[in-house]
């Protein structure tokens, strides 16, 4: 049967069910270029409005991944995804702890757009680090060290790049059957053992509710299970930054810390708890606390910094201008929102607006005091660095009404919501 993408857009237009056929050939000539982009448009909004029943969302999932290659590795392997966050470094502790359990971690990771900040972006402060690799060189790095993180092979899902750049522009990115196959199509072409994902819940989260994000990670997992993944889905509080530093250095020079053996107990909570569930999913018995505690994670880490052409002794980089705000009176930070503080980190020049936007390396938020600690009035709260000292103010009026201090002491609560499992 002869398609046209007009019969296909008024298919979901109309509310109807796109057949297996129908998915195939869009997202196949699609990526050819034979489906104009106003006419992809066009679906992406169809879909947006009416949604896609599971087998739709599986079978788009499966001609997204026919786009380009499929890998594989010549280890066992396990990955993990994070939907983003603020203060999200999770991913540089996270890779090595878990190589060094036994388990060889292929980590192809993304950029930050907005508030929520890109692994790649934060590795490449570290002086000659670089993120492009090639297939056998990811696959050589993975058999010495047993852990790589870097950019996607241009091979890697293609008509996912093409599709997800034409949703950032039509107002179409927030609908969760095109989340859930972007998410998918990717992380299975990356042909990984099992997969661990991070869905953050929360202000500074993409999903705000805590519904909205269970509805999210049961479709992933149901879509990695039917394609036959091992794959479990933690749900995790972004509603207060992750850690102390916020940006890209500062992101760095904090998960060093936590691969030394210390760094902030929010931090060392949830990559523990990622790590237990990425090990038990590839089915090795180990003790991520015990081995993040004794500064053993933070060789491999060396290694796998230096292997990208990366110097993990090197000095990182330092920003021109650092301001410094105090806090207000004596009391107990009882809030700190984290959209606030992505906001001004973003506007500080640790963020991008588009794609193409370079990002300052220096840039972003310490974060002097979290909700629960005692602070005093005049001692700093917030350490705002940039090399742009004209951003300051843009970054301050973001962070109006970010922060709370009162008198009553705050109860800590587990940074993991939910487990979903396959």
């Amino acid at each position: 049967m002869n398609h046209t993408a007009v019969d296909v857009i008024r298919t979901k237009r109309d509310g109807g069910v796109l057949s297996d056929a129908q998915i195939d050939w869009v997202i196949d000539a699609y990526t050819r270029g034979e489906v104009a982009d106003e006419q992809m448009s066009a679906l992406a909004m169809a879909v947006f409005l009416n949604g896609m029943t599971f087998e739709e969302t599986s079978r788009w999932t499966q001609a997204m991944i026919d786009s380009g290659e499929r890998l594989s590795w010549p280890v066992p392997t396990v990955d993990k995804h994070s939907t983003g966050g603020v203060g999200d470094k999770i991913t540089l502790p996270l890779a090595p702890l878990v190589a060094t359990c036994g388990v060889a971690v292929p980590q192809l990771s993304g950029r930050g757009l907005g508030h929520t900040g890109g692994t790649l972006d934060k590795l490449e402060s570290i002086p000659g680090w670089r993120a492009q690799l090639s297939t056998e060189e990811i696959r050589a790095q993975l058999s010495s060290v047993g852990a790589v993180v870097c950019a996607p092979t241009e091979g890697l899902a293609p008509a996912d790049r093409k599709l997800y750049a034409l949703r950032d522009v039509t107002g179409t990115v927030e609908c969760v059957p095109l989340i859930a196959s972007s998410i998918m199509s990717k992380k299975i072409a990356e042909g990984a053992g099992a997969l661990v994902l991070d869905v953050k819940v929360g202000s500074g989260a993409f999903m705000r509710s805590l519904d909205d994000a269970r509805e999210l990670a049961s479709a992933l997992v149901a879509i990695g299970t039917a394609h036959g993944q091992k794959v479990s889905a933690l749900l995790t509080d972004m509603s207060v930054p992750l850690g102390r530093a916020v940006g890209n250095a500062v992101e760095v020079a904090e998960a060093v810390e936590v691969l030394r053996g210390g760094g902030p107990s929010d931090l060392v909570e949830l990559t523990v708890a990622l790590a237990s569930e990425m090990l038990s999913l590839a089915g090795v018995s180990a003790d991520p606390a015990r081995v993040l505690a004794s500064g053993a994670a933070y060789e491999t880490w060396e290694r796998m910094i230096a292997a990208q052409g990366g110097d993990p002794s090197a000095d990182l980089p330092a920003p021109k201008h650092v301001h410094v705000v105090t806090a207000p009176r004596d009391g107990v930070l009882t809030r700190l929102d984290a959209l606030g503080v992505g906001v001004a980190a973003w506007r500080l020049g640790a963020g991008r607006a588009r794609k193409e936007d370079p990002v300052q390396a220096a840039a972003g938020i310490v974060c002097h005091a979290k909700p629960g600690d005692r602070v005093t009035a005049g001692e700093p709260l917030l350490e705002l660095h940039t090399d742009t000292p004209d951003a300051v103010d843009g970054a301050l009026a973001s962070l109006d009404g970010a922060y709370e201090i009162g008198d009553e002491p705050v109860a800590r609560t587990s940074l993991v919501l939910e487990t979903i499992r396959g």
